[in-house]
């Protein structure tokens, strides 16, 4: 039996043309992704993908359309699994209140998981500054839309 990991996230873009992405440390490994995460058992990716942004941002998005799934595979970084995960292209629905910092892993506090966020103009996105593959295809094909 071979488990899947399936992920959403949200590519949630400004009128600067910037985009939110999430700098963490978790599992002793820092890393940078967009916001999102894991599927919950039960739910669809839609409901998935809100929960997710109410949960890391506090705020809530409307799904504007799909930008990209999987088409090649990847195994976690964290455990045995196949991941697929959907991203979309997402809008806030109200202002954003968030403590945005402009330095890489720039956390407030200490503790085993950390989070901060940043606007990055995706002309500058850089494939290796993301960790996970996935992430990385996604930071192409954004630059590519332009």
């Amino acid at each position: 039996m071979y488990p899947f990991n399936v992920r959403v996230y949200g590519l949630l873009i400004n009128d600067q043309n910037e985009v939110l992405i999430s700098d963490e440390q978790e599992y002793g490994i820092r890393f940078t992704k967009f916001p999102g995460g894991g599927l919950e058992f039960g739910e669809g990716l839609i409901d998935g993908l809100k929960r997710e942004f109410m949960e890391e941002c506090n705020v809530e998005v409307d799904v504007t359309g799909h930008f990209y799934t999987t088409d090649f595979f990847v195994k976690s970084a964290f455990n045995d699994s196949q991941v697929i995960s959907i991203y979309y292209r997402v809008k806030n629905t109200a202002g954003l209140n968030l403590n945005i910092k402009t330095l890489v892993f720039d956390f407030d506090g200490d503790g085993d998981v950390l989070q901060s966020f940043r606007w990055v103009k995706i002309t500058d996105l850089q494939p290796e500054d993301f960790l996970f593959p996935i992430d990385q295809h996604v930071v192409k094909l954004l630059k590519n839309s332009l």
